[in-house]
């Protein structure tokens, strides 16, 4: 379980730290930064599968996405008795990522790229540093993977005690060490924290209208893990009938929609989805359904996943659906929240209420002089994280 995450310059998160707990509900008004911190959680995944660099990309660039503000604010700024201006900057240009956990924790530091004449991608950022190490605190002693631009180098041990050694392969510097350096035997902790990064899930905006492919009948074959999309859900709703909590989906069903009953129809391989509702003659297919039922079900088949992730992100589940589908939603997710840490980004005054009924942890998010602030936490009193230095 993640026990904190960190995030420096990105956007409006100037300086975020937080810790979680097994499950999360963040809230806050329009233009707090509730989107941004779930956008920066998707680019720390995307570390795992080599794809921060492109990611950064299709949101305009390192310039784009850094924080836009003046590298401090003063006392006078913040008492209002002098402007908001800029200053000359004292620390390198930096966006910078990271996870602590028990176990193995990590972080990402990326800065503007080295100009080359000779080629053409010269608004790539460049990967400066990343970490591994052990506990929820970098220490010089916790340390276990430490790379500084090209150079990586690796904890060991040898008869006189610890010692570090330069891994053979020099990075480019839009490679990654969680994709690039795979030795099972020197640097196992690499493998260990790829995999656990490539397990996270994220679940945002499904696509419900007249023409996805959620209302269209599919090829079906085993799906323990339902589609971003949901195009895959009528496959994922039967692994979960055959090898998953079957007790646990149809009673979620009968809470969200008294008297409803699942069903999976199965034809030449081709699966549908069929809702039959009290009071009429025949059961209702995917294309019939509402948005929000089709919704909520889409949410039940990635709660109740039979290979349940390390990490579930849910970005504004609560879209489309009515506010009598929110208690059984709630419920559905602290459930769910006994396999799987869970973090939940809403605007829902109801959804984050029930949840924190069922023992969620509320993150408030704030807007102060434009950087993202926790409600209630003061900068002193945000868990402890060492960043190190260039």
């Amino acid at each position: 379980m993640l026990t904190t995450i960190a995030i420096e310059n990105y956007r409006s998160l100037r300086d975020l730290r937080f810790s979680l707990e097994r499950l999360n509900v963040v809230t806050g008004a329009n233009g707090t930064g509730k989107s941004n911190l779930y956008r920066a959680l998707r680019l720390l995944a995307d570390c795992a599968s080599g794809r921060i660099i492109s990611s950064l990309a299709r949101e305009g660039g390192l310039e784009s996405v850094l924080w836009a503000g003046p590298e401090h604010l003063g006392t006078a700024v913040r008492s209002g008795r002098h402007p908001v201006q800029g200053t000359a900057r004292s620390g390198p240009v930096n966006l910078q990522l990271g996870f602590a956990s028990d176990d193995f924790s990590y972080l990402i530091d990326l800065g503007l790229p080295t100009r080359d004449e000779s080629s053409a991608f010269n608004l790539d950022p460049e990967i400066k540093r990343e970490m591994v190490w052990s506990g929820p605190v970098m220490r010089p002693a916790t340390m276990l993977v430490r790379r500084t631009r090209a150079s990586v180098e690796i904890r060991g041990t040898s008869a006189r005690g610890d010692s570090w050694a330069n891994f053979e392969s020099t990075l480019r510097p839009y490679e990654s060490v969680l994709t690039e350096v795979l030795d099972p035997v020197r640097a196992p902790e690499l493998l260990a924290v790829r995999e656990q990064i490539r397990s996270w899930r994220f679940y945002d905006q499904f696509r419900t209208d007249t023409d996805a492919p959620v209302r269209q009948s599919q090829i079906g074959t085993r799906t323990p893990v339902l589609d971003g999309d949901g195009r895959d859900l009528a496959a994922a709703l039967q692994t979960i009938i055959e090898i998953g909590e079957v007790d646990a989906l149809h009673r979620t069903i009968d809470d969200a929609f008294p008297g409803s009953r699942l069903q999976i129809v199965e034809s030449r391989g081709r699966f549908d989805l069929e809702l039959s509702a009290h009071g009429l003659l025949r059961p209702l297919g995917a294309s019939e359904l509402s948005d929000g039922t089709l919704r909520f079900l889409l949410l039940v088949a990635a709660l109740l996943s039979p290979r349940p992730p390390s990490l579930m992100v849910l970005n504004e589940p609560e879209t489309s659906l009515h506010a009598d589908l929110l208690p059984a939603l709630a419920r559905l997710i602290a459930h769910a929240s006994a396999h799987t840490q869970i973090v939940v980004v809403t605007h829902s005054h109801d959804l984050v209420e029930a949840l924190t009924k069922d023992g969620a942890r509320p993150l408030c998010l704030l807007k102060e002089f434009g950087a993202t602030t926790l409600q209630g936490v003061a900068p002193l009193e945000q868990p402890p994280w060492n960043w190190g230095s260039r």
